[in-house]
């Protein structure tokens, strides 16, 4: 019974000190109240959305799971495909169209295709993101 009562005294303070963290943190956090991610640069949403998994070099990984390699990728030619596979998920991917205009779709995904041995740079536009993600 004295556990029960010195964490219902505690849980609300943890809680407290944890919107006061993400409060502070607002300034640099990738992503707002909503669940969406702010920033529109190619580079900073990579940074935040897909280096996690496919890493900072954009080699891949090997793991609990398969991350594939984006880097000197040649399935990343025709632009289509990864306008596809970022809105709309594969595999253990999740789709980010929840999360992701389509502008910032179009960014994330120009970054990727001219970085890392990447040398598409036919730009993805809006339009054609738009194409697919039918929004």
């Amino acid at each position: 019974m004295e556990f029960k009562k010195s964490m219902t005294r505690l849980v609300p303070g943890l809680l407290l000190a944890a919107l006061s963290s993400l409060a502070s943190a607002a300034d640099n956090a990738p992503l707002s109240m909503s669940g969406n991610f702010e920033h529109r640069d190619g580079k900073v949403l990579f940074q935040a959305i897909c280096q996690g998994c496919h890493m900072s070099d954009a080699k891949g990984a090997q793991g609990g799971g398969a991350y594939p390699a984006l880097a000197a990728n040649p399935r990343l030619a025709a632009a289509a495909y990864p306008i596809y596979v970022v809105s709309n998920g594969q595999g253990g991917m999740p789709n980010f169209m929840e999360y992701l205009d389509d502008e910032q779709i179009a960014a994330v995904i120009n970054y990727v295709r001219t970085n890392f041995g990447n040398t598409y740079t036919d730009k993805v536009t809006v339009e054609a993101v738009k194409a697919v993600t039918k929004r």
